[in-house]
């Protein structure tokens, strides 16, 4: 068979809302997240290091330094390697370590170097804070809601990233901006302090830098409230009848650990504080060979980019690296049952490090249901045999499940497992707006380009994207796979059978014209029409069906795509992230705009043989 591949990355113990879903003995993997006592043995031993001598030293991630694919495809329980990757901050300088963890009672350093090149470690929740706390002393800022007629109690400040335009930062600098806070609405995102801006150094924790450039009128806080007992349920319209999951011979899934079991998929659920869910080690069931067949070694999602477009001085640097700037694992939430999961599901907590190297646990951060939507994975009708026939195949779904919130959006993000061997991964944007003052209360007012939505009076909607980048990392079959292209390419009928044609009055046909990437820029598509259609295809040439075609899986982009208008010469942080991720090659790369949903698959191509 022909796999065609489709698109669109702790510890972790099992609990349930509910029945419990098979879990047993958990049998340790390699690829397990770091534990508790394992971040502990980490920050032990970063701290009672020579290498670092200045204090305090800040924790900016610590997770599982990766071993080796073969080490890790050969393993056994007894036989595995444990390594932390280390990036911490002190004096000024970025280090990164590595640390042996393999007995975690006596943790050793195997390797330091410090990080002189470009870029700087994530944001800590705690330097937020205290950064966040910083402007309430400032005089100037003090000044500025005084103009106002606003009070230092009345407004709270965040960290927003700088972006870059060129040049070499020396410091680690970040911009701060503010929003009216207070009981009249829990949606302070709708009524930001427009005009105020402050640069912050991070490792001094000062106020480096202040603009005080424009007065505009605070939005209202009236109608700006998002909280079920201030709007109805849901919204202004009355609820749906209330739905139960009902499993007669209980739950499919099974989970050992972090390795969850379900119909003819197997594969291993991990937690990072950067990339969040990290899927590893799918593999397939197949019944005719009796055996298990590989699919995905490594995804999740790698970056998630989100520019906005409006080059004033308050927003021009809204250019977000949410994964890189914030981490997408420790800005997750617990899932709320009933509502974010199903009641059939079952739920994984995890741990992370913060800023003191000290574990946090996160409760509840993954969710693991089967889905019966009601859809049909396959059917037929034949009315040309006696009787006629009908054949329908329901559609049931295996969903890995995990939430993050990232300032003032929420990113729920799966990976949907299907019985026909297929994978989807699905992200859905929702939370709130990032929303600009004006002093236009009506459409008619605007002149010139607002570079948004009219939302409410003194309100705009900047125009942004979400550049949603998943790295999947492919073995289909075995290690050894090949991207391939198969170009759609129209062609006239020469009626000569010796060139494809043949004596007949169709004049035109399209044919697919194959090509392997030979490197990774080979592997580069523009999958929104800026090319002619292509089938993506990653396919093992080692392994054949019975009639000859290579086994592999199709990529297959649905959704909205990447895709940016940005010209080639934004500078920078801009262009540049746009550019790599408007191009879809051996990883896979989606955009994903407000209140839409991005989704793409990989999925099992059954061809006619059954090999």
């Amino acid at each position: 068979m022909m796999l065609p591949l489709l698109v669109a990355l702790i510890v972790l113990s099992v609990t349930t809302a509910g029945k419990a879903t098979g879990a047993v003995l958990h049998q340790p993997h390699p690829l397990d997240p770091l534990s508790a006592v394992e971040l502990t043995a980490v920050r032990d031993a970063v701290l009672a290091s020579p290498l670092i001598s200045n204090r305090p030293i800040s924790f900016h991630y610590v997770g599982l330094d990766e071993p080796d694919k073969a080490d890790v495809l050969s393993h056994t329980s007894s036989s595995s390697h444990r390594r932390a990757l280390v990036i911490a901050r002190a004096g000024g300088q970025s280090h990164e370590f590595r640390v042996d963890v393999t007995s975690a009672p006596t943790p050793s350093i195997i390797s330091h170097a410090i990080h002189r090149g470009a870029g700087f470690p994530r944001f800590t929740g705690e330097e937020q804070a205290a950064a966040g706390a910083l402007p309430a002393t400032y005089p100037p800022f003090v000044e500025s809601l005084r103009r106002r007629g606003l009070n230092v109690s009345d407004v709270g400040c965040g960290v927003f990233s700088m972006g870059w335009f060129g040049g070499s930062a020396k410091a680690r600098l970040t911009k701060m901006q503010c929003f009216v806070t207070g009981t009249e609405t829990a949606n302070f995102y709708a009524r930001p302090l427009e005009g105020v801006t402050l640069v912050v150094d991070l490792d001094r924790m000062a106020i480096v830098g202040y603009r005080d450039r424009v007065v505009l009128p605070v939005p209202k806080a009236e109608g700006t409230d998002y909280r079920a007992d201030k709007v109805g349920p849901p919204f202004t319209g009355p609820a749906a009848a209330p739905g139960v999951v009902v499993q007669p011979e209980g739950s499919g899934v099974h989970i050992d650990g972090r390795i969850v079991r379900w119909a003819n998929w197997e594969f291993h659920v991990g937690f990072d504080m950067r990339a969040g869910t990290v899927i590893s080690v799918a593999s397939v069931h197949d019944a005719d060979a009796g055996q298990r067949r590989s699919v995905l070694y490594r995804g999740f999602v790698s970056e998630v980019f989100v520019p906005y477009m409006d080059p004033e001085e308050e927003w021009y640097f809204h250019t977000f690296m949410d994964a890189g700037e914030y981490g997408l694992g420790v800005s997750t939430f617990p899932l709320q049952p009933g509502s974010d999961c199903p009641a059939n599901a079952a739920y994984m907590d995890g741990y992370y490090a913060d800023a003191d190297g000290k574990p946090v646990k996160a409760n509840n951060v993954v969710c693991i249901f089967e889905r019966y939507a009601g859809d049909v994975a396959w059917r037929h009708t034949e009315v040309n045999v006696p009787g006629g026939l009908t054949e329908v195949r329901p559609d049931v779904t295996l969903v890995v499940r995990t939430v993050v919130t990232v300032g003032n959006y929420d990113y729920t993000l799966d990976w949907e497992f299907k019985t026909a061997g297929s994978i989807k991964c699905v992200a859905s944007l929702s939370g709130i707006l990032e929303m600009k003052a004006t002093t236009y209360t009506h459409v008619d007012q605007i002149n010139p380009d607002p570079h948004g939505t009219l939302l409410a009076a003194n309100t705009i909607g900047v125009y942004h994207d979400h550049f949603i980048t998943y790295h999947l990392d492919l073995d289909v079959d075995g290690t050894k796979n090949s991207f391939v292209k198969n170009t759609i390419t129209p062609k006239r009928n020469t009626g000569n059978p010796a060139t494809g044609g043949a004596a007949t009055p169709r004049r035109s046909y399209w044919t697919a014209h194959r090509e392997v990437a030979e490197t990774e820029a080979d592997g580069q598509v523009n999958v929104n029409g800026g090319a002619p259609p292509a089938d993506l295809l990653f396919v093992n040439p080692n392994k054949r069906t019975k009639v000859g075609n290579e086994v592999g899986y199709r990529l297959v982009p649905t959704g909205a795509t990447a895709v940016s208008p940005l010209s080639d010469d934004e500078e920078a942080g801009v262009g540049d992230a746009v550019r790599q991720v408007g191009e879809v090659g051996v990883r896979a790369v989606r955009r994903a705009e407000h209140g839409r949903r991005w989704l793409g698959r990989m999925e099992r191509e059954e061809q006619e043989d059954k090999g």
